[in-house]
């Protein structure tokens, strides 16, 4: 659904992006805590990130007192530019892809975990492959750079190998599902929906995925760090209005998945597959997730490995400091802490 994470176009726009991003801060980042100037969020196709339609769709926005303006964007990497650029104040997105602005200067601010893939990306493998360990030598195809690159990479190392032990092909995701299912390799790294149809047309079986890896990609809102600085007040109303609206879900699944169905143009038995593909993140777990750790359920430690592994293939600058991206202090507030 949204995961191009294409790190190396996003790299190739920064530099000329640099110049208008210090504009774009002046005219979306300047107005205060309480003004009628919107705030701008943008979004793309992801399950989690359509229930911010539900809390607009309920009034929650409104019910905490701050102006947001939701920015639909159907290809993902555009929404990225937006972000960059000022065009928006705030973005969906992966962690992965917040890393290349940073390493380039554009300061930025994690403010919430939506959610975490939770299966939603999977090696997917030929039935008579029955481990990891079984694809020595085996021909895997997967998009370099990608959320799911760095799934295959994990999945090798925990169970003793590296990428030379396999024939990788780099290969759009686009492209690897269909060259999975045409028989041309043993095994492809995939996203929803091409995972599920690759399961389904290609015969093939989940050997990896997510699930093993919790906390390897998670999907934030993510903020320019002015706006956080000039409306700190707006972004803890936003902030408390998504967890309402989690709460609201939880109440009354089958009507919001009825509702988020029509807004993602799809079914809603195909929908909740979606939705069962991810797991939504709580207050507890956020404040969880930002807290310092030894494992991928520590966005710290989740950023600096995927940095490294991102700056090996030279798509990401150097970070000094990962910490500076996340900041928690509205989390804390929405879980009482």
């Amino acid at each position: 659904m949204k995961k191009i994470l294409k790190v190396a176009l996003a790299c190739s726009l920064i530099m000329s992006l640099l110049a208008l991003s210090a504009c774009g801060s002046e005219t979306k980042g300047g107005a205060k805590d309480g003004s009628d100037e919107p705030i701008t969020i943008a979004l793309s196709p992801w399950p989690g990130w359509y229930m911010w339609y539900l809390v607009e769709e309920k009034g929650l926005f409104e019910k905490h007192g701050v102006n947001v303006k939701l920015e639909f964007f159907p290809v993902y990497s555009d929404s990225l530019q937006a972000l960059s650029t000022g065009k928006v104040d705030a973005n969906s997105q992966t962690l992965s892809d917040s890393l290349a602005p940073v390493s380039k200067g554009i300061k930025l601010k994690a403010v919430l975990v939506n959610d975490n893939s939770h299966g939603g990306d999977a090696i997917v493998s030929k039935p008579d492959i029955q481990s990891v360990t079984d694809l020595k030598g085996k021909t895997v195809v997967t998009e370099l750079g990608t959320v799911d690159h760095l799934l295959l990479l994990t999945a090798l190392e925990q169970y003793g190998m590296s990428e030379k032990d396999i024939n990788y092909v780099n290969m759009t995701v686009n492209d690897a599902g269909p060259a999975f299912i045409s028989g041309k390799s043993d095994a492809a790294v995939l996203w929803e929906p091409f995972q599920t149809k690759a399961v389904k047309e290609g015969k093939g079986k989940v050997l990896f995925s997510s699930k093993d890896t919790p906390g390897l990609i998670p999907d934030l809102l993510v903020f320019r760090e002015d706006v956080v600085k000039n409306r700190p007040g707006d972004v803890q109303k936003i902030v408390d209005a998504w967890f309402e609206g989690l709460e609201y879900f939880k109440e009354h699944e089958d009507e919001a998945i009825q509702l988020l169905a029509a807004k993602a143009e799809t079914t809603p038995e195909d929908f909740k597959l979606g939705l069962d593909s991810i797991k939504l993140f709580t207050p507890e777990d956020n404040i969880a997730a930002f807290e310092k750790g030894d494992s991928y359920t520590s966005l710290e430690y989740t950023g600096a490995k995927t940095a490294e592994f991102l700056n090996k293939l030279d798509m990401v600058g150097d970070i000094d400091d990962i910490s500076i991206l996340f900041d928690d202090q509205f989390v804390k507030k929405a879980a009482g802490k």
